[in-house]
């Protein structure tokens, strides 16, 4: 194997914070395997989403360009079919490519949601339905349907459309908990026959004392749960690749679905942790300044008694908090041990020493902080910071951290530099590693975050848009609907309890931020296709 064309373990978690695992300061959480990882590579400190859900995040991770370029600005949105990817240029490059486990780049749900409340535009006669949208082609049909859990539950033996967004070997577990389907529903039932009927809460077993929403304590044994589809079939494919004698490097992206909620660890997983040993956030329960009118919306709702708890944001107490987050904590272990021994069987098919290992997660979650949990329209630091390491066996010397302002727009650009082929145009991050490694950080000004949400996935009364800015001290955010902005100082206020937007002694910051915020949205305004001739 080549050193300038090395293989590539990509491993990714889902809706997993920064601050969730040893590596990066946990105390409590035990992720000893991917602490190891760590321990051989670069971690980055200031490692921030494009924006903090799946879909979009996922859209910018594979493309390398922002929400708003790529076409997916909320979750309900599929990648168009015709994107490039940087998976395609490793595959055209010479690599083998495959993704096992949870994609996202197309819907799971058949969710057909009528009224998405975008902001009402006014005028005569409605277009006919084929000319409403501002694109002829639209995102539907069966290309857009690979990842459709119910049509997998429909039909055991149903078939990907290859090559997937430029992965050639495609093995799907989509969704979450043990509602997780694709692929991963045929392996669960041929080891367990009526495995469905093991699912759900409500065939959950006896000795559930907790009183978080969304947890319940499955039936589904660790042998049978998605996280173990993951490992095993990871695993299997290294052993095919190795035993294939091939010279053609691998890149493969191992997705995980866990830890995102519901909050359902199987069999030991269920009790590792304690909650009376896992801490919920600073800000929980204490008196903030300023916060956003929608927060303050949710908290109302839970003292009211009619709290809605779904897939968006909601309030909770200190209880459920650390009940949540001692069961997050037990399937971050979980995918920890399936991490270790993927590591173990690379090891022992001599495949370590020619394999990049990449650890990060989509997105992190609000886990207690200002009170509320999960996701959907806030920009706090415990949503927007994910974990990034890079552990390269050519590099050697210690262990290394780094405070570069980076993000997953960078991912696609760093990957295609190490593998030694150029990006393509449209590309809008930056290869961070060779950044670090010439210490000339890239040319930006920040990180530019752009969220929008309907209410089906947000439960907010009408579409909201927020966009955010941070540049390794200050995190800026703008809800435009509710015309409100946040302003936080990082390093005189890291908890994010007093927000400076209407502070006049913040004034100038504010204004130099707004500019800079400006400034890095020009440099990142779409620029493809090329122009071929000059008129």
């Amino acid at each position: 194997m080549a050193k300038d064309h090395p293989n590539f373990l990509f491993i990714m978690t889902d809706q997993h914070r920064a601050d969730h695992l040893g590596c990066y300061g946990n105390s409590v959480v035990q992720t000893p395997n991917i602490d190891k990882i760590a321990d051989k590579g670069l971690s980055f400190d200031k490692f921030y989403v494009s924006c903090p859900i799946c879909m979009p995040n996922r859209a910018t991770l594979i493309t390398g360009r922002m929400p708003s370029i790529n076409g997916v600005l909320t979750n309900g949105l599929c990648l168009p079919w015709n994107s490039n990817t940087f998976i395609h240029i490793l595959a055209n490059g010479g690599y083998k490519t495959a993704l096992v486990g949870k994609c996202h780049l197309q819907n799971m749900a058949n969710h057909l949601v009528e009224d998405w409340n975008y902001p009402e535009k006014k005028g005569g006669r409605s277009p006919a339905l084929e000319f409403q949208e501002a694109y002829l082609e639209v995102r539907a049909g069966k290309i857009y349907e690979n990842e459709r859990i119910d049509l997998w539950e429909e039909d055991l033996n149903k078939k990907i459309k290859l090559p997937y967004y430029g992965f050639q070997h495609v093995e799907l577990a989509n969704g979450h908990s043990d509602y997780a389907g694709g692929h991963y529903t045929h392996w669960a039932i041929e080891r367990y026959e009526d495995f469905k009927k093991l699912t759900g809460q409500e065939n959950q077993l006896p000795g559930n004392k907790y009183v978080a929403p969304q947890a319940f304590k499955t039936a589904v044994p660790e042998e049978l749960w998605s996280t173990t589809f993951v490992e095993e079939r990871t695993i299997d494919y290294l052993e095919q690749h190795a035993s294939s004698k091939t010279n053609e490097p691998f890149f493969v992206q191992v997705g995980f679905p866990d830890p995102h909620h519901p909050f359902t660890p199987p069999g030991k997983y269920w009790d590792m942790y304690d909650p009376a040993d896992c801490p919920p956030p600073i800000s929980l329960g204490t008196d903030l300044f300023e916060p956003p009118p929608f927060q303050q919306d949710l908290h109302r709702q839970l003292k009211d008694g009619n709290r809605e708890s779904r897939v968006a944001a909601y309030a909770v107490t200190e209880r459920e908090t650390r009940e949540s987050i001692a069961l997050t904590y037990g399937m971050i272990s979980f995918v920890d041990d399936s991490v270790g021994r993927i590591l173990k069987k690379l090891n022992q098919l001599d495949l370590a020493k020619d394999t990049v290992v990449i650890f990060t997660s989509d997105h992190g979650d609000l886990m207690g902080e200002q009170g509320l949990m999960l996701k959907h329209c806030f920009h706090n630091e415990g949503l927007i910071r994910s974990p990034f390491i890079w552990s390269d066996p050519y590099d050697e010397g210690p262990a290394e951290r780094t405070d570069m302002v980076s993000g997953t727009i960078d991912i696609a650009s760093t990957i295609l530099g190490r593998a030694g082929l150029a990006p393509y145009h449209g590309i809008q991050g930056f290869d961070v590693i060779a950044a670090h490694k010439s210490n000339s950080p890239p040319s930006r000004l920040g990180i530019l975050l752009e969220e929008d949400e309907i209410p089906f996935n947000a439960n907010c009364e009408h579409y909201l848009r927020t966009r955010s800015f941070v540049d390794g001290r200050w995190r800026m955010t703008y809800w435009l609907e509710h015309g409100f902005g946040e302003l936080y100082d990082h390093h005189n206020d890291p908890h994010e309890l007093n927000n400076l937007w209407n502070d006049p002694g913040s004034s100038s910051e504010k204004a130099q931020l707004i500019e800079m915020m400006m400034r890095e949205k020009f440099s990142l305004d779409e620029m493809a296709p090329k122009a071929e001739f000059c008129a």
